[in-house]
């Protein structure tokens, strides 16, 4: 069962700080230097000085001696009593589909991974847990919030929540990619206790931010005891929510040899039905079944639909897997043409070693058009009930296999941790 607790958040006194705007930022491991420089130049308060910390000899103390004398300074405040705070994303994605995503602030209480409370859904590796562990011993705080899914048939938690969001929210952000970000305090213990109630059968499924759970549970062992670093910040959305999407990752590969060029023919014509078609034609239809994937190489010239020929081929190359993975595109293409074909490994695919992603097909097709990597592998998006299935049968998708849209953003709320 989740252990679901309304939070003494800390957050912003936008008195003193000046417009949320200013002062938010997208999720770390998002931005690059540029965008950093320009965060911080919006703003002395700006989260992203402490999420992504710098100074010599050591960033992380320079982010805990910042986040406090935000606090000594009255821009950071804390509750003195604790809330849910309800949240909405009015946003358009990559599709051009207007929709609002509905979902709330809370604390939940860090458990091992398992059934019945929290799973994951994609492999994680090492280093960005290191970071974010140092992070969070310096500062003793949640700074930036976990993504994570549960279902509600009855739609009973939004319910109980609703009517706070039809006054003015008690913040409101418009972010780089348009969407519209609002947040409401609802401290009324009535509808806090439905929200439990609606949540406390529920298992809880990461959508985004594997790496900061991970972490969160090893700072919350490395402390010992009881208390509130046992909790951890997440935004909870229905599966159910009809603004909830999830859209693909592409992958791009590069170091294609001779070798490696031959080898990924021989098991295209061995193992797939293949369609010429015009790169504007790459993008393959939303769907489950045999893999059906766009790849373009030859420095963009040449574009083809791939269709897996038999799903048995995906069973046979994935026999100690769940039915629900061995559809999953994907899984099967790492196994059968990354690893098996191509020889990557999990090490390349995990750090990126030959290897990049790209969130929209316009950018995979110019990459490979610039000469960056040679093939672009287009995939389709994966159904939200099937990152379910998966993550039920106790298995981790490939990294990168799920874009949920859009990102939540780091410095509405924080959860201390002391």
């Amino acid at each position: 069962m989740a252990d679901v607790q309304p939070l003494r958040a800390l957050h912003y006194d936008q008195s003193v700080v000046g417009s949320l705007s200013d002062v938010v930022a997208p999720p770390y491991d998002v931005i690059d230097a540029g965008q950093r420089a320009a965060l911080v130049a919006k703003s002395p308060y700006n989260v992203v000085a402490v999420d992504l910390p710098q100074g010599e000899p050591d960033p992380y103390a320079a982010a805990r001696e910042l986040f406090d004398s935000w606090q000594r300074r009255g821009g950071l405040v804390r509750d003195g009593e604790p809330a849910i705070w309800a949240h909405t994303q009015d946003y358009s994605g990559p599709d051009g589909v207007a929709r609002t995503r509905r979902g709330f602030f809370c604390r939940v209480r860090i458990e091992p991974y398992g059934p019945g409370k929290v799973r994951p859904h994609e492999r994680t590796h090492p280093g960005p847990k290191e970071d974010r562990l140092r992070l969070t011993r310096a500062t003793e705080a949640d700074i930036s919030p976990i993504f994570s899914l549960f279902s509600d048939p009855s739609n009973a938690a939004w319910s109980a929540l609703a009517p706070a969001t039809e006054t003015s929210p008690w913040g409101e952000v418009t972010d780089g990619e348009t969407t519209v970000h609002r947040i409401w305090r609802i401290g009324d213990p009535e509808a806090i206790a439905a929200v439990q109630a609606a949540t406390a059968p529920a298992e809880l499924l990461i959508a985004d931010g594997h790496h900061r759970y991970e972490t969160m549970q090893a700072y919350a062992d490395e402390i010992g005891g009881d208390g509130e670093h046992r909790y951890i910040l997440m935004c909870l959305v229905a599966l159910e929510d009809p603004g909830l999407t999830v859209f693909p990752t592409h992958r791009l590969v590069r170091g294609l040899d001779d070798a490696r060029r031959e080898a990924l023919e021989q098991a295209l014509a061995r193992d797939f039905e293949i369609t010429d078609v015009s790169p504007g034609e790459l993008t393959p239809a939303p769907g489950r079944g045999p893999l059906e994937i766009g790849l373009l190489d030859e420095g963009g010239a040449r574009a083809r639909l791939l269709r897996l020929k038999d799903q048995a081929i995906a069973d046979a190359a994935l026999p100690d897997r769940s039915p629900a993975y061995r559809e999953l595109d994907t899984g099967v293409l790492e196994t059968l043409i990354l690893k098996n074909t191509l020889g990557f490994s999990d090490d390349d695919i995990s750090h990126f070693n030959g290897m990049f992603y790209a969130r929209d097909s316009e950018e995979a097709i110019a990459m490979v058009a610039s000469g960056d990597y040679e093939a672009a592998f287009l995939m389709r998006p994966t159904p939200v009930e099937q990152v379910r299935e998966v993550a039920a049968a106790g298995e981790n998708m490939p990294p990168k296999s799920t874009y949920f849209f859009p990102k939540l953003l780091t410095g509405l709320l924080f959860n201390p941790l002391s």
